[in-house]
Parts: C-alpha cells; sequence; structure tokens
C-alpha cells in the first residue's frame, strides 16, 4: 500500500500533486478507490475491516488490473502475478499488507484443494472459490474479444480479497461478507474485459459451502 503512494508521488511532480490537492486525505469506506464500495459493499468494507475512514486512493487500480491481466495472457506464461485492484488503507495502516483487492493469470495446478490455506473452506462459486477467517479467493475463467484466442484458451484468473490484521469475528455471516466484497469487485472487472458470460460467474454471488 505504502509502496505505491510513495511511487506515485515520486512520478507525478506537479500534476500529481494538484491532484492530490483536490481530494481529502482521508474518504468513508464508500469513495475509498474511486468509489469501489458502493451502497452495502461500504458497510460490509467496514464491517469486515473494523474501519470507517480510509486513505483516499485516484481509483485507477481497475486500469493497472486489466492491463498486467492483458500483458500476462500475451506472454503465454501459464501465470502472471497481476495488480492490485483496492488497498483500502486506513489511518495508522492498522490492517496491514493484506488487506485489498487484487487480481493474477493463475497456473492450471493452482486449483487444487490441497492448496488452501489453513481453515479455508470451499465453495461452490467459479472454476474455484474459498473462503476464511481473513478472506476469500475465487477462481474463474475469461473468454473475451478483448484476449486473441482466448476462445481456445480462456485468460485464468484469480481474485482475492484479504481484510487484513481485523478483530472482525469469523462467522458464516462475516465469511459470507468477505466473498460478496470479491465477487462484486470481480463483476466489474469481467464487465471491462468483456468476459463471455460474466466470466461463468453468478450476477448474485452464490455462497454454498461445497
Amino acid at each position: 500500500m505504502a509502496t505505491g503512494m510513495v511511487l506515485a508521488l515520486g512520478a507525478g511532480g506537479v500534476a500529481c500533486a494538484s491532484d492530490e490537492d483536490e481530494h481529502e486525505p482521508y474518504v468513508g469506506a464508500d469513495e475509498v478507490c474511486g468509489g469501489l464500495f458502493t451502497g452495502p459493499l461500504a458497510e460490509m468494507l467496514e464491517k469486515v475491516t473494523g474501519e470507517k475512514v480510509f486513505a483516499w486512493e485516484n481509483g485507477k487500480g481497475m486500469e493497472r488490473v486489466v492491463t498486467a491481466l492483458k500483458e500476462g495472457y500475451a506472454s503465454g506464461r501459464s501465470w502472471a502475478p497481476g495488480a492490485a485492484l483496492c488497498e483500502p488503507d486506513p489511518k495508522g495502516g492498522r490492517l496491514g499488507d493484506e488487506a485489498g483487492i487484487s487480481f493474477s493469470m493463475y497456473a492450471p495446478q493452482d486449483v487444487e484443494d490441497e492448496g488452501l490455506p489453513a481453515g479455508a473452506e470451499l465453495y461452490t462459486m467459479g472454476v474455484q472459490s474459498s473462503v476464511n477467517r481473513g478472506g476469500a479467493l475465487l477462481y474463474f475463467e475469461c473468454v473475451s474479444p478483448q484476449l486473441k484466442d482466448s476462445d481456445k484458451a480462456p485468460l485464468r484468473i484469480q481474485g482475492g480479497f484479504g481484510r487484513g490484521e481485523s478483530d472482525a469475528p469469523d462467522t458464516r455471516e462475516y465469511r459470507d461478507m468477505n466473498m460478496r466484497i470479491l465477487h462484486a469487485a470481480t463483476l466489474k472487472l469481467v464487465k471491462e474485459l468483456d468476459c463471455e458470460d460474466n466470466g461463468g460467474l453468478p450476477k448474485v454471488p452464490v455462497l454454498t459451502p461445497k
């Protein structure tokens, strides 16, 4: 989180400083990351993180993610690191580096039950999905006119949400909120990439343990 901010300030010069001056340094959950969390999602973010005020971000995370995924796919490699969509950073940085939403290109062998984090449980949505105390993971495939030959070899995308060093309880309600937040952000990415059939994901999250 801090690294991205340092890079932005270091490279932006006068233009970046002017842009920063137009915004309050801290905003509510509904304004963080360019308004990524709207409506009920803002309340969910507050609940799972235990925070209500976050550092302002310019909302260009989607652009970074789309670019990284397209470049990774074009490289022909089996996986690529991707990029962060949003890194909600409260005053004091209490959530740590694990808080946020990111997307990457996964290798086929990554969707194996043996690779689940400790305490995680599988859900039925997507190619593979899982939740645990600290967040959620969602794997799906994207066929898109923006991705050459993806009808033959779809882009494999892994999405992850982490709530960071939060004291929120580890209950079914909170695990489901982790997945709801990730699912909503993933649908926005699917739209940006023009993935056919929403990348195989439902418009309403399926929160059924496998």
